[in-house]
């Protein structure tokens, strides 16, 4: 049998495709595209001629049918989304189950991707999250979603369309309360902008400011009452520090105070 590989290609700016990537593409017989159209500004960018076909929503199941033959019978497939990793908020998981299950090899060519690159440059928690795709469209249904994740304690990120992005903030800040947010929109493109603060201060930045382009939203997990704010802690530790304590001595004092570990305090002043 043949092998599909599973290729996380740019998400923006056509530098971040890996060697790798690129030899993939040369070689395999097949690539199998979310956008034939988006896709092939990729490979002629990178003077790639390989033949395409089209994979997405409306047409998978008669299109897995077809790649999965070819598979079988010894052909190699190269599997990419318009951007980023496939199977990720798009059908190309479904090939991948399938072919799993019937016995064929499967690779993954890591690369970009939305929702990592917006939990690393988010300023939030990134020891433990949870990613939730885009929520539905329907007011109603995604209140009720916001609702079972109130008491998430997580990180949590999420996509968004840009004219759905406000109606998901007001949401947010009448289920959640007004925690802190990131919304990182145009990642890695000449327009990239990452905005952090308080989900109201979001609101008012892109009610001024309609947002454009592709939009991954990453918010801070629930905490419960009596929970230390470990960026307040931080701030006290440097407020004694510049007052001319050291910092070990800083850094156990508020720890014995807060009742924190003086481990998770050191951590998180080092990322600030």
């Amino acid at each position: 049998m043949g092998t599909l590989y599973v290729c996380a290609t740019p998400i923006g700016n056509l530098e971040d495709a890996s060697y790798r990537l690129i030899r993939i593409l040369n070689e395999v017989d097949l690539i199998a595209c979310e956008d034939t159209r988006r896709t092939r500004i990729l490979l002629q960018h990178y003077q790639i001629d390989k033949p395409t076909i089209s994979y997405f929503q409306h047409n998978q199941r008669s299109r897995e049918d077809l790649l999965l033959e070819r598979l079988k019978k010894g052909d190699s497939i190269a599997l990419v989304s318009d951007a980023g990793m496939p199977g990720i908020s798009d059908p190309g998981h479904l090939l991948i189950e399938r072919a799993c299950n019937e016995g064929i090899a499967v690779e993954v060519i890591p690369g970009p991707s939305a929702l990592i690159s917006a939990l690393v440059i988010s300023g939030l928690d990134t020891s433990s999250f949870v990613f939730e795709g885009f929520l539905p469209s329907r007011a109603g249904q995604r209140r009720k979603k916001l609702q079972s994740m109130a008491q998430e304690e997580r990180t949590i990120v999420l996509y968004e369309s840009p004219h759905r992005l406000l109606s998901l903030l007001q949401d947010m800040q009448e289920v959640w309360g007004n925690r802190r947010v990131a919304v990182a929109r145009e990642l890695t493109k000449i327009h990239e902008e990452v905005k952090r603060g308080l989900i109201s201060e979001v609101i008012s930045h892109y009610e001024e400011h309609p947002p454009r382009g592709e939009i991954t939203v990453v918010v801070e997990g629930y905490k419960k009452e009596g929970t230390p704010d470990l960026d307040r802690i931080c701030d006290e530790v440097m407020q004694l520090i510049e007052q001319g304590m050291e910092k070990k001595e800083a850094l156990s004092q508020k720890a014995r105070e807060y009742s924190v570990k003086k481990s998770d305090l050191y951590n998180r002043l080092f990322k600030m």
